[in-house]
């Protein structure tokens, strides 16, 4: 059975002061609940102070973000290399990304290739708009997405992270008119779309040990009071939370939603 996982993505809040208060008050609730796998992605900036808070739990930390190469003269950007001495995972292709900072399905390949190479677990985002979703192009639009952003890679081979039944990646679900916007999808809706074209599109790709190993989020205005609702689906393997993610009463709900708790 695949083990769900709940990453809370911290976008551009929290200071490092903050980020002490917030990790300080969610370890002790996290810890408390058992079979659930738990993930925090504050900013770069608050990475170690969030690294030393959480060491000696079984908390993972990600990154929001990363450059495809190693190092070099890249001024303001931060490779993975850097990001493996600290994080376990990264989220890659994050609709704001896409929209605000104009990543294409090239340039989220190459981070996912980086991240991979680098031994970090890059958690793919993908999703549609609200006009695609309007216009029926939500199969179109998503199946390309996680076509083109694991193009070249091979999950499938015994030589994958956690071989080709754990690859070694994460795929999350977010449909951009669902994100902060109060609107989030049906379960069953959200479902629909990860099982009949994000999984189809991973068995087509790498076969069906990759497809059912992978775990798939869903992300989008998800909060304690609906994420139970989400959970109870039997291809949502969790959530990629935003806002409920910076308050630790709220995120713990969630956490514990997906325990069944």
């Amino acid at each position: 059975m695949r083990r769900p996982l709940i990453a809370g993505n911290w976008k551009m809040y929290k200071t490092i002061a903050e980020t002490r208060h917030l990790v300080s008050e969610l370890v002790p609730g996290l810890q408390a609940v058992n079979g659930v796998e738990k993930a925090i992605c504050p900013p770069f900036t608050a990475l170690l102070a969030a690294s030393a808070l959480l060491e000696g739990t079984d908390i993972r930390l990600g990154a929001q973000n990363l450059h495809w190469e190693s190092s070099g003269a890249y001024t303001g950007e931060i490779s993975p290399l850097m990001l493996a001495e600290m994080c376990h995972y990264v989220i890659i292709g994050h609709s704001e990304r896409r929209t605000y900072f104009n990543e294409t399905d090239e340039v989220v390949n190459l981070k996912v290739r980086a991240a991979l190479k680098n031994g970090l677990v890059p958690i793919l985002c993908v999703g549609e708009t609200l006009r695609e979703n309007e216009a029926g192009r939500t199969a179109e639009v998503v199946t390309r997405q996680v076509r083109e952003g694991l193009k070249g890679v091979d999950l499938a081979s015994e030589d994958a992270p956690g071989g080709p039944t754990d690859p070694g990646l994460v795929i999350a679900y977010e449909p951009v008119w669902a994100i902060g916007t109060g609107r989030a999808a049906t379960a069953e809706g959200a479902n629909a779309v990860i099982a009949d074209m994000i999984r189809a599109t991973l068995s087509e790709k790498f076969g069906a040990l990759v497809a059912q190993g992978t775990r798939v989020l869903y992300g989008g205005s998800v909060k304690g009071e609906n994420a139970v609702e989400y959970f109870s689906a039997p291809d949502i393997d969790g959530a990629l939370v935003g806002g409920a993610s910076l308050k630790a009463a709220d995120f713990i709900r969630i956490v514990q939603a997906a325990a069944g708790g």
